[in-house]
């Protein structure tokens, strides 16, 4: 994506967090922005900022775990100046603790959020970035869906899903010679959009900010990179799970931190009823 100046793009969960930084940067970049978020009252007050300050933006609520709201609101963007040329699929949802003290449903929910609404919302535009002459589509994912992590083990497997969905549509669309549709995976380590209160870092890392990772999405989708994996340390994950012994990657892991690091995590909720040892919570945006 050479320019952003006219491209329209849309977002979902848009209101806040890591979708409201990166409508921020491309609003100023001149792009036609579509906001979405399946909360009207934050995701209209986040639209109202972005227009004064001088960004063209239209805004939608759009669930993006149900069929008939994600069809309405194509139907709605499409009334409104047509197909669109990059999608960015940011919408998602944490829940951590033990396994079995976070309710099944928590669970469920996580994957009918991060799996199946990006693969439903995918589907609805994907038709919108073939029949466009350059078009893009961003998959936020996460670092935990490059390694394993406990006490999200649902939240972590999902980002693996989302991964593994970006790759191979990637490669699909390349061998039905749609190669002008890039694909890019974004795989942070935690943001501080309030959602991973509690967890931890590992050592040597810190917290990214929406904005500092909304700067790098902008970079990576400019320079058409497959993968946006910030901080450093995320860069080397693949390479040394692909060579280290299990054992030894394990032992690695937990020297950093990194198996621990949602030991402690609260998330922005209180604490649930249903699960007596840790506790879970979640918001859509992130």
């Amino acid at each position: 994506m050479k320019a952003w100046n006219g491209k329209r793009v849309l977002i979902t969960g848009a209101a806040a967090g890591i979708g409201r930084a990166l409508a921020e940067r491309l609003g100023a970049r001149g792009a036609a922005l579509i906001l979405t978020d399946r909360d009207e009252a934050p995701l209209a007050a986040t639209a109202d900022g972005i227009r004064r300050a001088g960004a063209n933006a239209q805004h939608h609520v759009l669930d993006v775990t149900k069929g008939p709201s994600i069809l309405q609101a194509r139907d709605a963007i499409h009334s409104r100046g047509g197909p669109i040329d990059v999608l960015v699929n940011n919408a998602g949802v944490v829940f951590g603790g033990a396994f079995v003290d976070v309710p099944l449903q928590k669970h469920l929910d996580t994957f009918s959020v991060n799996v199946l609404g990006l693969v439903s919302v995918t589907h609805a535009f994907l038709a919108d970035l073939v029949g466009r002459p350059e078009a893009h589509l961003v998959n936020v994912a996460s670092a935990a869906g490059l390694t394993a992590v406990p006490f999200a083990t649902t939240y972590a497997s999902s980002k693996w899903a989302v991964v593994g969905f970006s790759e191979s549509i990637r490669l699909e669309l390349a061998r039905q010679g749609h190669r002008h549709v890039h694909v890019t995976t974004v795989c942070p380590l935690y943001v501080s959009t309030g959602l991973f209160e509690g967890a931890r870092p590992p050592l040597l890392t810190s917290m990214l900010t929406p904005a500092q990772l909304a700067d790098e999405i902008v970079e990576g989708v400019e320079r058409d990179r497959v993968f946006v994996r910030t901080p450093w340390l995320v860069k080397l994950v693949p390479f040394l799970n692909g060579v280290l012994p299990t054992g030894l990657a394990d032992a690695l892991s937990s020297a950093l931190g990194a198996a621990g690091s949602m030991e402690q995590w609260t998330g922005r909720a209180a604490k649930v009823p249903e699960a007596p040892a840790r506790r879970v919570a979640g918001r859509r945006r992130r």
